[in-house]
Order: C-alpha cells, then structure tokens, then sequence
C-alpha cells in the first residue's frame, strides 16, 4: 500500500505519503487564496522526499470537506485526476474526521470546528477521534452554543469564536498525514470509506444574477 493524501478544503494545502504502516513524508502550507498554486508542487516535495514516482502510488486519498467550493474543488479534482490517469482507486475522508484524528484530547465527546466564513464554522462532534457523533453541518457559533457547551473543540474555527469554543485543542489546521493515517487504519481493518464527493453544505457564493438579460441573437 502506498497511499497519497490531500486536502484543500480549509486554508491549509496539506500532502502526505503513507505506506500502510507510517506517513513516509508530509507537507503542508497554510494560505487560503493559494490551493491551486500550491498543491501539485507539494506533491512533488512530498514524493521526492520518499524517494518514489507518481506511478507508485497504490490509492489516492482526498479531504471531502466541507469546505469553500473553490478551495475544495482543487484537492477533489486533482485527486479525481490521480486516480484515473494512474488507474488506481480514489478514497474521500471527511476534512474534520481528519482534525478529530489528531486531536490532543485523550477522549470525547469532543467537537470539531473549521471557519466556513460568513460568520459560520463547520462542525461535528466526536465520541473519539474516529467515531463521529452527529454532522458535518454549517452554523453561527452562537446558534449551536447550547449543543456544544462544555465540549473540548479543535480546529480553526473554534479559536475564532472563543464565546462558543472556550477549550480550544490542537491541531488548528487539517494535516494529509492524519487523513492518510485514518484511512490506512480504516483499510486495513476493512472498512469502507467515502466517495471522494464534495460536503458543501452550502450553496456556492458565485450565483446567476435575478432577472439575467439574454443579449445573444434571436
């Protein structure tokens, strides 16, 4: 097994190397107006640092979100993009059972947060880092203050809305290397993952305008 793992769904542009046992190499970039630029050369880092080619690579696995559509895009699409020209099969793991993953919490419940803009965060919540409780889901912190009240959080968006998120964990960013090592971990145990298929959540900012006037011929 030699896993690829991105992801682009948050501002982090993040690449990992996984061989089924360990991550043999990672990168990550935090800049939110960059996915596109970054990503193809940090997978190249990423492969020269293992010391292997593209073509070696047995199964890619991408960071589903949810997430901003145009950050988001990149990562499935390029992923969707290894994994046909290579012919092998492409795995979607969730962005935030990523963070859950690494989180520093020794057990749960515990919640998940990323910054979905608008005022917003993306959340679940965890029993443990790989038993998701209920979401992915978008909200205003204050509306799900309630719910999680009293929960450790995790993840970007939490340290954004301290009012909501007062105990605030480690990672803030998601990192390739942890999906690859959840999804390694749910391969070998014969689980089956997700469809590399974008959790938006939401409706794209980018709309037809109301009352669009055709001026093409008749």
């Amino acid at each position: 097994m030699l896993l690829l793992a991105l992801d682009t769904a948050t501002p982090a542009v993040t690449v990992a190397l996984h061989d089924g046992t360990d991550v043999v190499a990672s990168s990550s970039q935090v800049d939110a107006r960059r996915h596109g630029e970054l990503l193809l050369p940090a997978v190249d880092r990423v492969l020269a640092a293992a010391g292997v080619k593209l073509d070696a690579v047995t199964g890619i696995v991408v960071g589903t979100g949810p997430g901003p559509y145009t950050g988001l895009r990149v990562g499935l699409m390029t992923a969707d993009t290894f994994g046909l020209a290579l012919g092998v099969p492409v795995h979607g793991v969730c962005t935030l059972d990523g963070l859950a993953y690494a989180a520093d919490i020794a057990k749960g419940p515990f919640v998940v947060a990323t910054d979905a803009r608008r005022k917003e965060v993306y959340w679940a919540t965890y029993a443990d880092s790989r038993t998701r409780l209920t979401g992915p889901a978008v909200d205003r912190p204050a509306d799900i203050a309630e719910r999680v009240a009293g929960l450790p959080a995790v993840g970007a968006g939490a340290l954004l809305y301290p009012d909501t998120f007062p105990d605030v964990h480690e990672p803030e960013h998601v990192s390739a290397a942890a999906l690859a090592s959840l999804a390694a971990a749910k391969l070998a145990a014969g689980e089956e993952l997700d469809e590399p298929r974008p959790l938006y959540l939401r409706r794209p900012d980018a709309q037809v305008p109301k009352n669009y006037k055709v001026v093409t011929p008749k």
